[in-house]
């Protein structure tokens, strides 16, 4: 089983899907264009959260960092008179830094995630996008801010006019991600950001065409008119799509076989254009993530 995931939405889709699947035969692709230096060190967050999510070490109070955390040296700095644009716990930090001094040595992004995962004990493959530098830009009114600036400086208040994923044409699929996709046949597009998380991965030379041979099934982060959590609308509006489920299957195009929304969403069937599911999709706790889990593992059955 392949996962497409950013954060937040998948990893609580991924919890369920542990409860039925064994870790070892799961592997996720994770956006990384929400990847950001901090005090010099490179902080992959969505990649980190599924490192944690598996190793059993996440916080899932906030859907990031690691559980009972320390923020000593974070504190540190404030004292010093340096504000992180990320809050890093020490734990979380002493990630950064063994991804760090393994590409000062040479290592890739995806070299590095996989000794990390072997570090944490992890049994699944989990794989960055890329190992290209690419980030999510976000233009306002005030000029152009990374995503991390967007989010979590301005709380993601400002009005947005366009969203650019710089650096996605020199990126490629790693070896490993395209071995992958070659030996599994079964996909699922988490409830993630559909133009910050899931759209770079997307955008990436090559993965839509791989995509179109595979079964793929999505699960839509928007009920009605709202996004789940996140700023998923203002920025699917900002790129001319319907907030919406329908918006999101535009957002993904023909490479969906089955789209499964919220049995709370009013939007009717012949708007998609595709087969379309309803599962209560709200995972309040791991129970409703593994019974959302199954249903959607059912699927792939009636895709021929």
């Amino acid at each position: 089983m392949i996962l497409l995931s950013g954060g937040t939405g998948t990893p609580k889709l991924l919890q369920g899907i542990r409860r039925i699947i064994p870790d070892e035969e799961i592997t996720v692709i994770v956006n990384t264009a929400e990847d950001i230096m901090v005090s010099g060190s490179l902080v992959s967050p969505d990649v980190d959260t599924i490192l944690y999510l598996f190793s059993g070490a996440l916080d899932i109070s906030k859907w990031w960092g690691i559980r009972n955390d320390t923020f000593h040296t974070n504190n540190a700095l404030k004292k010093l008179g340096i504000n992180e644009k990320l809050m890093l716990g020490d734990a979380d930090r002493a990630t950064c830094i063994f991804r760090d001094v393994l590409m000062q040595k040479g290592a890739s992004l995806t070299e590095a995630t996989l000794s990390l995962s072997v570090a944490l004990g992890i049994k699944a493959k989990i794989l960055p996008m890329c190992n290209e530098k690419v980030d999510t830009m976000i233009k306002t009114p005030e000029g152009v801010l990374h995503f991390q600036d967007f989010w979590v400086d301005s709380h993601g208040n400002p009005e947005v006019l366009d969203v650019d994923i710089t650096g996605i044409k020199k990126a490629r699929l790693t070896k490993e991600v395209l071995d992958a996709l070659k030996l599994e046949d079964n996909i699922i597009i988490g409830p993630s950001n559909p133009i910050t998380s899931i759209g770079p991965i997307l955008a990436l030379k090559g993965i839509k065409e791989i995509l179109m041979t595979k079964k793929v099934i999505a699960v839509s982060p928007i009920i009605g008119n709202s996004p789940v959590s996140g700023p998923a609308g203002k920025l699917m509006s900002a790129k001319g799509y319907p907030v919406s489920s329908n918006g999101v299957v535009r957002c993904y195009g023909d490479i969906l076989d089955i789209m499964v929304i919220d049995d709370r969403d009013a939007a009717k069937e012949p708007d998609f254009g595709l087969k379309t599911v309803r599962f209560d999709t709200i995972m309040t706790s791991v129970e409703k993530s593994e019974n959302l889990a199954r249903n959607i593992l059912k699927l792939f059955r009636d895709i021929s």
